[in-house]
């Protein structure tokens, strides 16, 4: 009886441990069930913590999290971007739709085995799936914060009644790029979604070369010169090109360019093309005369080089030289000897306008903007081995023959016209000239330069005439005060 009775004990005590364990198993069972209908708690969508949350409460959490506004500073300007202007839209429903392929993808007895166990479920954070419109936080970005905030520089500006130039004042604007870079991110960001914008400087820059232009102008009328102005300028640089004539207060037209007496400055083409007969080498005899014609700028050697180049027509080869490098407005009809006949009758567009006539001679003619043209392709040339020149007259001529050029020019140091504008040292390549009547007036002065300064090389070709008289003091300041603030503008670009 003893020992049936221990028995029957033990059976239910066994059940009873037997039915607390299934309700335990049961119950344990129903709370993790509810808890699978919410994420796990190291479930991370976007950067946002979404443990124990339902899809639904989830998805209110991540729209209140990303609707907060993108806190911009720029300068000392605090701005509130509300994600919205910029049509920034989260993809939720992507989003949760992959958070929820981990809550439900994994095995059910696997995640509750676990569960007994207190080990955490494996998760991934979901990243975020977002879109943006650039094109709109430009916009915002231009209209908004630019258009408000930025300080554009102020360009330097002439000082009327002088040479000089007026310092401008730098100034700072937004950097498109980078912001929409920065505030791109911090839209994606839950938490570091506030963007320090630091301002690009500017420096003030130059006037326009509109601006430029005026100043010279007002120098003309100051030094009281009433003929005719032509003045090409090329920034060597950017190639920006500066290229007007000038009467009297009135501006003529310079399409086609206005054909001047070349004097002297046709001796430009007289060495290019002596270059290309000898294939870009002389002799000692002949550098000997190149040297007296550039630098003593004397005539007799330029004739003998054109009777080397070709006895009869050496001055017609260095008119088709010319127009074989596109310069239809430059000639040379004859020798500079006295008596020398005229080889041939040129007919340009520059000598046949009827609107303008500078009495430009009939042996030698060029303009501002074909010789300004010819000493760009010898720089260009000597700088970097091509260019026009070596296209035109390949094995003919080469970087060093150009570099040899434009030392030859170098060698003109006359002190005065576009060489007393600039500063002592200032290497200036260039070749002046000016004619006289029979009488002993001067009509034409002429002079083109390439100029090498610290703050950007340039070409400049100024040729003045005047039907009466050039009174030789008076057009000489006017040089030097063109030259000068020429030289003072390019220097604007160093400040």
């Amino acid at each position: 009886m003893k020992i049936r009775g221990s028995s029957l004990y033990l059976s239910w005590v066994s059940l009873f441990i037997i039915s607390i364990a299934i309700i335990l198993t049961v119950f344990t069972l129903v709370q993790y069930s509810r808890l699978r209908n919410d994420y796990p708690p190291e479930m991370v969508i976007a950067g946002v913590p979404v443990g124990g949350l339902d899809p639904q409460t989830a998805a209110q959490r991540l729209l209140q999290v990303y609707s907060l506004p993108v806190e911009i500073h720029y300068g000392d300007a605090i701005i509130q971007l509300d994600p919205n202007l910029i049509g920034f839209q989260p993809n939720t429903e992507s989003m949760l739709a992959a958070a929820d392929l981990q809550r439900t993808g994994a095995s059910f007895w696997r995640g509750f085995w676990n569960y007994l166990w207190n080990r955490k479920s494996a998760t991934t954070e979901v990243p975020l799936v977002a879109t943006h419109s650039e094109e709109r936080l430009r916009a915002y970005l231009t209209s908004e914060i630019a258009a408000r905030y930025d300080q554009p520089p102020i360009p330097a500006q002439p000082i009327p009644g002088s040479t000089e130039f007026q310092p401008g004042q730098p100034g700072q604007v937004i950097d498109v790029d980078r912001a929409v870079i920065l505030i791109g991110d911090a839209m994606r960001s839950p938490s570091q979604r506030v963007v320090q914008l630091a301002p690009v400087y500017i420096s003030a820059g130059r006037p326009s070369k509109q601006n430029l232009q005026l100043l010279l102008e007002e120098i003309i009328g100051q030094d009281n010169f009433d003929g005719i102005v032509g003045i090409y300028l090329l920034d060597l640089q950017t190639a920006e090109e500066l290229h007007f004539a000038y009467r009297a207060g009135e501006n003529l037209p310079v399409n086609p360019d206005i054909a001047f007496t070349a004097s002297s400055t046709i001796k430009i083409p007289i060495m290019v093309t002596a270059y290309q007969h000898f294939n870009g080498r002389l002799d000692d005899e002949t550098a000997a005369l190149m040297l007296d014609m550039i630098k003593k700028s004397e005539n007799p050697p330029a004739d003998s080089l054109m009777r080397v180049i070709d006895e009869a027509r050496g001055p017609l080869i260095v008119s088709e030289t010319m127009k074989a490098l596109g310069l239809q407005n430059t000639f040379l009809a004859g020798y500079f000897y006295d008596g020398a006949p005229i080889l041939h009758i040129f007919h340009t567009s520059a000598n046949t306008r009827t609107d303008v006539n500078t009495d430009p001679d009939n042996y030698s003619q060029t303009t501002p903007s074909d010789i300004g043209s010819l000493l760009e392709d010898i720089y260009q040339c000597s700088q970097t081995g091509g260019g026009t020149l070596v296209a035109a007259f390949p094995g003919q001529i080469d970087q060093t023959s150009c570099q040899q050029m434009i030392q030859y020019l170098v060698e003109d140091k006359i002190g005065v016209l576009i060489q007393s504008g600039v500063p002592e040292g200032t290497a200036v390549a260039h070749k002046h000239g000016w004619v006289t009547d029979p009488s002993g007036v001067i009509h034409n002065v002429s002079d083109a330069a390439i100029v090498y300064t610290p703050a950007g090389n340039y070409i400049l070709a100024i040729y003045v005439y005047h039907p009466n008289q050039i009174i030789w003091d008076e057009v000489s300041k006017m040089y030097a005060d063109l030259s000068r603030a020429i030289y003072n503008y390019f220097g604007l670009a160093a400040q």
